[in-house]
């Protein structure tokens, strides 16, 4: 896991930076839910995991503040049905 993840709460955003690139997670409050809006790693710090790490980051985030989560795009979406024990968060349409 990427070790320096850091949750911007004025920006609504988890970020980490790897060789001097910033990739990042946007997410927005939906009421009782955390809306994963986007995660972007540039192609510079690709395969390296960094996606997952920073969607685990925002799920742990959700768990501790008892927020469910909607998983908006489609890489959040794919890590959630990959990792069972974060589909009880998701939140029911």
């Amino acid at each position: 896991m990427t070790s320096n993840i850091q949750h911007d709460t004025a920006r609504r955003r988890f970020e980490t930076e790897v060789d001097g690139v910033t990739g990042y997670l946007e997410y927005s409050l939906q009421g009782d839910a955390l809306s994963i809006d986007h995660t972007i790693v540039p192609s510079e710090i690709g395969g390296r995991g960094i996606a997952g790490d920073l969607v685990k980051a925002a799920l742990e985030h959700a768990r501790a503040q008892n927020l469910k989560v909607i998983p908006a795009c489609s890489y959040s979406d794919a890590y959630m049905r990959r990792h069972p024990e974060y589909e009880a968060l998701r939140k029911a349409n």
